[in-house]
């Protein structure tokens, strides 16, 4: 059994008709699917197509017989997403299966060739040859190398746009970040781990990522470059393989210019869940805007856009990817599900908008659908902005890191040695003790200005009771060991002490 690889894994066989005509070749292929149980959805002069059944090892292929000249084009394609990218051999099994009946249906009608093909000719008189163009494979068929992916035709000409601009951006900030990362590390001797953090996420922001604080600042337009910047090869390998299966299968369905706007407001509106649930960090990638598609293809097969026969192996392969994505997002680690799911019912709710056909006798005409879709959109995204507070995270953590950094040195005069002299006690508590902590008493003055959700509060009201207790500690070991050489402390000093440890650790 031979595995045929691919984006949209195929095996053809072109068969040379000879003195066989090509109506008889039909008629056999005709009777030797429905032998096999498959169903056949289109017969015409020039060929057929048909539909394996769906099975816990297949969605179901599309098995196609094309006449050119004087040979038959035998073809088996996977109709949903292979995963794996190839069809476990399900192709090659289905080419045997066919050829081996048709061999014995060949045999079988010898004796009834006139009355077939009378029969036969009366059928297709009836059928549109036209049919092939608008099969739900149709588009996939134009493609004939992976080259001809980057390439805008009818029927599939804003997903190549896409996915160059896609491309191209990935191309350029992995260049751009590698001289970057090369000259920070260069030159990281006199930076400490904060700073060389900072400088690394202002340098990412530059690139228009999606990012909670700097939107609900007022640079929405990060809502839409975020779409077109991955963080890895396998991120933007995969949401691009994604892009170009619904581009093909969906997007000469929908028209450019509603795939276009479901791809892109789909993606904003995943960007804005997402900062619901990302108070902090950065947001990259395509992924919302690719879920936005899965929720309007899902919608295109319910309202039985496509083939019956093909529609449900496509609702059904259609719905496992979905759901496997969403599985992932949920336990997958570094994944915005947030987005996935936002874009998702976005994508589905626009899809219904633009291919909705009322009941009842009304004039909604294109420019209405995209009006309603459009106010739909905006009261959305006024409402998300409107109602997320701006919570400033960020920059809480980053204080707090310095704030801790400055409490270790409480360890070098709490363990202070007997018998070290006066002065060096001194010296020590002044530089490690004094100075630290009125430096975490400047902090705190700055994290008090900062809006803080409910738990960073609360831990910014314990860092404020243990600047001060902190800072009276350590006056207090400075006036004991200052007016006393043996090392005593008072009990104000000790308690002191005492009240330091218990807010460090919790007791």
């Amino acid at each position: 059994m031979s595995v045929s690889w691919g984006y949209s894994p195929k095996i053809e066989k072109f068969i040379p008709l000879g003195d066989f005509p090509a109506d008889k070749y039909l008629i056999v292929a005709q009777q030797a699917i429905e032998n096999l149980g498959w169903k056949l959805s289109h017969i015409s002069e020039t060929g057929l197509i048909a539909y394996t059944p769906i099975s816990f090892q297949s969605y179901s292929e599309e098995i196609s017989i094309r006449i050119h000249g004087n040979f038959a084009v035998v073809k088996s394609e996977c109709v949903g997403i292979q995963m794996l990218l190839n069809d476990y051999g399900k192709n090659d099994l289905n080419l045997e299966k066919f050829f081996h009946e048709f061999e014995y249906v060949q045999f079988h009608l010898k004796d009834v060739w006139e009355e077939r093909i009378t029969a036969f000719h009366t059928l297709i008189a009836e059928q549109d040859d036209q049919y092939f163009e608008k099969a739900p494979l149709a588009i996939k068929n134009k493609i004939k190398n992976v080259l001809y992916l980057f390439f805008p035709q009818k029927g599939y000409s804003v997903t190549p746009i896409v996915l160059i601009l896609n491309i191209i951006a990935f191309v350029a900030i992995s260049i751009i970040s590698a001289f970057f990362f090369r000259y920070v590390l260069a030159h990281s001797e006199n930076l400490d781990a904060v700073e060389i953090r900072q400088r690394m996420q202002n340098f990412t922001l530059n690139f228009g990522v999606n990012h909670r604080n700097a939107v609900l600042g007022g640079q929405y337009w990060r809502l839409v470059t975020y779409q077109f910047i991955h963080g890895s090869l396998s991120h933007i390998f995969f949401n691009m393989y994604a892009l170009i299966y619904l581009g093909l299968m969906i997007e000469n369905k929908l028209g450019w210019k509603q795939f276009l706007f479901i791809y892109l407001v789909s993606g904003i509106c995943g960007g804005l869940v997402s900062l619901t649930f990302h108070q902090e960090g950065i947001m990259l990638g395509a992924s919302g805007a690719i879920m936005g598609l899965y929720g309007a293809f899902i919608v295109l097969l319910l309202n039985k856009t496509f083939e019956r026969a093909a529609n449900q192996a496509l609702l059904l392969s259609t719905l496992i990817v979905s759901f496997l994505v969403l599985i992932n997002g949920a336990f997958g680690k570094n994944v915005d599900n947030a987005a996935h799911i936002g874009g998702f019912i976005s994508g589905a709710i626009f899809c219904y908008l633009f291919t909705v056909k009322p009941k009842v006798e009304i004039d909604f005409k294109p420019w209405k659908r995209y009006a309603t879709a459009s106010l739909l959109f905006l009261g959305f995204a006024c409402s998300m902005i409107y109602f997320s507070p701006k919570y400033q995270t960020e920059e809480f953590k980053l204080l707090s890191y310095k704030f801790n950094g400055n409490l270790e040195y409480l360890n070098a005069i709490t363990n202070l040695k007997i018998d070290l002299p006066k002065h060096a006690k001194l010296q020590s508590i002044k530089e490690d003790g004094i100075d630290r902590m009125e430096k975490n008493l400047v902090i705190i003055k700055k994290m008090q200005a900062l809006n803080l959700k409910k738990q960073e509060a609360k831990e910014r009201d314990r860092k404020v009771k243990l600047s001060k207790v902190s800072y009276r500690a350590v006056m207090l070991m400075y006036r004991d060991i200052n007016g006393d050489s043996t090392f005593r402390y008072s009990k104000q000093t000790s308690k002191a002490l005492g009240d330091m440890f218990d807010l460090l650790y919790g007791r």
